[in-house]
């Protein structure tokens, strides 16, 4: 499905705020496009309407008193058969004829008496030059209608202005729920995404995605939809207009169209291309700040502060070089563009009225001609509002295609099942896992941990003990072999319901904006706050966590960096107790913690592990030697496996670890 279809699909969502919005938008203009008609009425009926002929008359109403007689303008008249009279204007006075004169024909004054040529002939007139004064009371039958048209004017202008304010109003509402339902489905997607889906993509370019992506595709709904449905009834009104005032001319308007449909497809074709490298430039400049940030102290303590600011300054670059492209196309076509079709259109139009169309037979008035070059000013405003929306309109379906690639990524699904608190049996039966296709990083991996032990996982770097966490918790999953709770398939099992009975504690511990007992329970309703208080009491952390002003409630900011290593661990602990797992894993979970609290937390963990399978990833092995098992493993198989008696009295790796430990803490 195209992007364009599938904006448009998040648009039904909220099509009732829309619907409103685009009929308040309606209303509005075409109030503001029925305005130059009412000027036109105005101008011809009534502002030149007294150049009419006149019927004497003994009429009250619309009637004139001036030489002695009453006079009435003959569409005014109630009856039809008084001495006509003439009113004809020459240059800019009045002249009044004692009788019926044509109203077209050229006009002269000469020798005191009117001249009107028609067709070559001359007809001559008697005729009386009207003072301002007589002007003025000939005008007061008109200053009625006019002031009705002057109301109509105002009341259409008020008009075009509540609605479009409405208009304004709903679309923006709508456009902020739509954008808010996007992000609310984007960051709910991201949630259900596999973990191997942010192996290779930066943080910076997901926030991207989700924030500045879903910003652009914002004024899509706002400026955009608004500008272009604006146009076309603008447009379509004007053009109507034209035809009713002067076929002609508005055919030669109509070359507008199709000249403006060119360039949108010459403007598309390099503005795409333009607007996916700034986007992804930003994603890119996003990802940077975000890891330069989080890594700050490491770029200050090797003093790379100059090469971060060079990697940045080059995306950055590349970012405003293309900025530049777009800037130059969009400067090409706002201004420059619509200046050149309007010269086109204007100097169309003074050819065609310059070429005699406005004559002494024409039925073109002053009023039409006004109406036109209204009309010819409006039709532009649109045209101009919906070229400059061009580059807005690229932006949000550049924008919109980048959201949906990641709204397509295959996501988990989230199951809702519970399944009974697990007696904790895991089994691992030989096992094969691969990152990346064909390269093992476990293999043949097999051993069983039955309900209550503890088993450690012991080996060098690269190992793949951390790698067995992960297939267990089903981060990823196995390619060959099984690996089975209480007898079943984990990978029966749904993912959400596989993990309601397991607790992990990693090595680098994360904590999120908030409280210590919010991390805790992570507001999950379950866990109460007696749960919360037991489990950090369970672990010692009320002992490390005593001096803090607030206690439990003291609050943590990002990652809980002014909390120490110690205490970050011992709050992650108490997370994964509080939710009382069938199965416990501890990834490094002392690696980092000084002697003090790794004596806390060893303490802890006798009462702990009763009634519960734990797993133990660590490098002290002088905290793993009343394991049940250890298994040692070597570049991804398991090398030897026992107790910590055992495997010393075999004298093998284990007993060269150990003793390696022993001498550097002896040293």
């Amino acid at each position: 499905m195209s992007t364009g279809k599938r904006l448009y699909q998040y648009a039904l969502l909220f099509k009732k705020l829309i619907i409103a919005a685009l009929a308040m938008l309606t209303i509005s203009v075409s109030a503001d496009v029925l305005g130059p008609f009412v000027i036109k009425q105005f101008i011809d009926e009534h502002v030149l309407g007294i150049e009419d002929h006149w019927l004497e008359t003994t009429q009250e109403k619309s009637s004139v008193d001036i030489f002695g007689k009453k006079y009435v303008r003959e569409r005014y008249a109630e009856e039809n058969n008084g001495e006509r009279a003439t009113i004809l204007q020459l240059e800019r006075s009045f002249y009044f004829v004692d009788g019926e004169a044509p109203l077209e024909g050229k006009r002269e004054w000469k020798n005191g008496e009117l001249v009107i040529l028609i067709n070559g002939d001359a007809h001559s007139y008697q005729a009386e030059k009207l003072t301002l004064n007589q002007v003025l009371r000939f005008y007061e039958p008109e200053l009625p209608a006019m002031i009705k048209l002057l109301c109509i004017y105002m009341g259409l202008f008020i008009i075009a202005a509540i609605f479009h304010y409405g208009q304004y109003f709903y679309l923006q509402k709508a456009a902020n729920r739509i954008i808010q339902t996007m992000r609310t489905n984007i960051f709910s997607h991201v949630q259900k995404l596999p973990i191997r889906y942010f192996d290779d993509l930066p943080a910076g370019k997901v926030v991207a995605r989700i924030t500045n992506d879903t910003e652009a595709i914002r004024e899509l709904y706002v400026t955009v939809l608004s500008t272009f449905f604006t146009g076309a009834i603008y447009i379509t009104g004007i053009y109507v207009a034209m035809f009713f005032l002067d076929v002609k001319l508005a055919f030669f308007c109509l070359l507008v169209l199709p000249i403006m449909y060119g360039w949108m497809i010459v403007y598309r074709k390099f503005a795409s291309k333009y607007n996916h490298v700034i986007r992804a430039k930003v994603s890119d400049l996003n990802a940077m700040i975000n890891e330069s940030i989080q890594g700050m102290a490491i770029i200050q303590a090797f003093r790379r502060e100059k090469q971060m600011s060079d990697e940045f300054e080059a995306v950055n670059e590349t970012h405003f070089r293309y900025q530049n492209k777009l800037l130059t196309l969009n400067a090409l076509s706002s201004h420059n563009f619509i200046g050149l079709l309007r010269n086109m259109i204007f100097v169309g139009f003074i050819w065609y009225f310059g070429s005699g169309v406005i004559t002494t037979t024409s039925a073109v008035t002053i009023g039409v001609l006004y109406a036109y070059v209204d009309y010819m000013n409006r039709l532009f405003n649109p045209i101009g509002n919906i070229v400059n929306q061009f580059a807005n309109l690229e932006q949000a379906l550049v924008a919109g295609q980048r959201v949906f690639e990641l709204l397509d990524e295959k996501a988990e699904e989230i199951s809702e099942e519970k399944i009974a608190r697990y007696n904790g049996n895991v089994t691992f039966d030989h096992v094969y896992f691969a990152y990346k296709e064909d390269e093992y990083v476990l293999k043949d991996i097999h051993f069983e941990a039955k309900q209550g032990e503890t088993v450690a996982l012991v080996g060098h770097t690269g190992s793949g003990k951390s790698s067995i966490m992960n297939i267990l918790f089903r981060f990823y999953d196995c390619q060959q072999g099984e690996i089975r709770i209480d007898g079943k398939n984990i990978q029966q099992i749904p993912k959400q319901t596989l993990r309601d009975h397991m607790g992990i504690v990693l090595q680098d511990p994360y904590l999120f904006t908030g409280t210590i007992a919010s991390n805790v329970s992570l507001n999950d309703p379950r866990i109460t706050r007696e749960k919360v208080e037991a489990a950090l009491k369970a672990v010692g952390a009320d002992r490390v966590l005593k001096h803090l002003e607030k206690g439990f409630d003291e609050p943590v900011i990002e990652k809980g960096s002014t909390l120490s290593s110690g205490q970050r661990q011992l709050i992650s602990f108490a997370r994964a107790l509080a939710y009382d797992p069938a199965i416990l894993i501890l990834d490094e979970a002392t690696s980092s913690i000084d002697t003090e609290t790794e004596t806390i937390i060893q303490e802890a963990m006798d009462v702990l592990k009763k009634g519960r399978t734990t797993f133990i990833i660590a490098h002290r092995l002088s905290t793993i030697k009343n394991a049940d098992q250890i298994l040692v493993l070597d570049r991804g198989m398991i090398v030897e496996q026992g107790s910590h008696d055992q495997l010393m009295e075999k004298k093998g790796k284990y007993f060269q670890m150990y003793q390696l430990q022993l001498g550097q803490r002896a040293g």
